[in-house]
């Protein structure tokens, strides 16, 4: 014969006050202690001897909630678990906030300066409020994409690092054995499904000029006698950050094999980057080469002391340029190469990619793929550098119809 369930009546919970045990069915009790403090309890068998696992108090619990939790530990029983040893396993898997704030001082130990730190820590805090205070092992797909949705199309480059970064905490919650199953927040088959592709959207603060305007700028920098203005054409031919241009040394070149070798520490990603050269790169430095001598240590693009060129001369160039201050900016040039790269060209992905300095695929790929593809970039780059010749008004721009090998 089947345990008879739910005999209380609904209200035993604030009726019943003479102390004692009293059964629900299946396992269930509410226990009035004396000074009337009332709880439900859960007794079942294990190994051989009783136990008794706490429901919480009336005050909290309902009697439909407890009984909906007796159901859910006679579940577990007949899976051949205990409900306590599985009550406390839940008790220790941490909150969001408690396990991404415990993964950032682990990994800050790789990165190279305090404000890699504090933008991951910004990021997992502010951006990713709504879920710190979830169990790692609730959080579903609705819950990221309430968290990602309202800075999707205002802030699309926070959104872009936060979908990264919740990822990047959510797999490693899944390694410590705190989650199963996917993860909510991984992009490529899931999330790209459920929002709009990220370059579809704005560029953040990145302000970038069309690709196709890109020849008509470099005559107007060349134009101008200034040290700024050769070293934002060398970022916009290298497709390199501003940064590693403004700290490049003479010692980081090798002129007769056409490379630029950036090293490690100056590197976002940490890891050294070759930069192939093409003519008009190298014709470039050529240019510039009398301005120090070509010294090993002494900076390529100096500024007026021989230091290092600083960020603001190119926003004072910008300005005698006569443009507008947030209608372009040195980093853009970047999505104007990779734009081209992937609308006009027929480069592979990987090799645009590559020829940013990004990486491509996930652990295991980039695990197996042990050159940097050099000479595919170098054609890439050579093919970029001659859409960015300036041409005569009229001239036509023929499409790279060859595919790199």
């Amino acid at each position: 014969m089947a345990r008879q369930l739910n005999k209380l009546p609904p209200k035993a919970a604030t009726t019943i006050t003479a102390p004692g045990r009293y059964s629900d069915g299946g396992g269930l009790y509410l226990v009035v202690g004396a000074g009337a403090s009332r709880k439900w309890v859960f007794r079942y068998r294990w190994d051989g001897k009783l136990r008794d696992m706490g429901m919480g108090g009336v005050l909290n619990v309902s009697l439909a909630t407890a009984r909906g939790k007796a159901a859910a530990a006679r579940l577990l029983i007949g899976e051949g678990k205990n409900p306590l040893e599985d009550k406390r396993a839940l008790k220790a898997i941490p909150t969001f906030g408690e396990f991404a704030d415990d993964l950032v001082t682990v990994l800050s130990a790789e990165w190279r300066n305090d404000k890699h730190k504090a933008q991951w820590s910004t990021t997992l805090t502010k951006d990713a409020a709504p879920l710190r205070a979830m169990r790692l092992d609730q959080i579903e797909t609705a819950d990221v994409l309430a968290t990602l949705k309202p800075l999707w199309s205002e802030r699309p480059e926070t959104a872009s690092r936060l979908q990264r970064r919740i990822a990047r905490v959510l797999d490693a919650a899944k390694a410590k054995g705190f989650r199963k199953g996917e993860n909510p927040a991984r992009w490529s088959g899931h999330l790209d499904h459920l929002l709009p592709a990220r370059q579809k959207l704005t560029r953040g603060h990145h302000a970038a000029l069309p690709y196709g305007d890109v020849p008509a700028f470099i005559a107007k920098l060349r134009a101008r006698d200034a040290v700024a203005a050769l070293a934002l054409e060398f970022v916009i031919l290298t497709a390199a950050r501003s940064g590693e241009v403004r700290g490049a040394t003479w010692a980081e070149f090798d002129l007769d094999a056409k490379v630029w070798t950036v090293p490690a520490t100056r590197m976002k990603a940490g890891r050294e980057h070759r930069v192939p050269l093409s003519s008009s790169a190298l014709a470039l430095l050529v240019k510039v080469k009398p301005l120090t001598g070509g010294k090993a240590d002494a900076f390529v693009f100096p500024n007026q002391k021989d230091a290092r060129l600083s960020d603001a001369a190119f926003s004072a160039l910008f300005i005698r340029m006569g443009l507008d201050r947030g209608a372009i900016t040195p980093h853009g040039f970047r999505s104007s190469f990779r734009d081209w790269a992937g609308e006009v060209s027929t480069f592979p992905r990987e090799v645009a990619e590559a020829a940013l300095a990004h990486s491509v695929g996930d652990a295991t790929e980039q695990a197996y793929r042990r050159g940097d593809a050099l000479e595919k970039r170098r054609k890439l780059m050579d093919a970029w550098a001659g859409f960015c010749e300036p041409r005569a008004a009229g001239s036509v721009v023929v499409p790279m119809g060859r595919r790199a090998k």
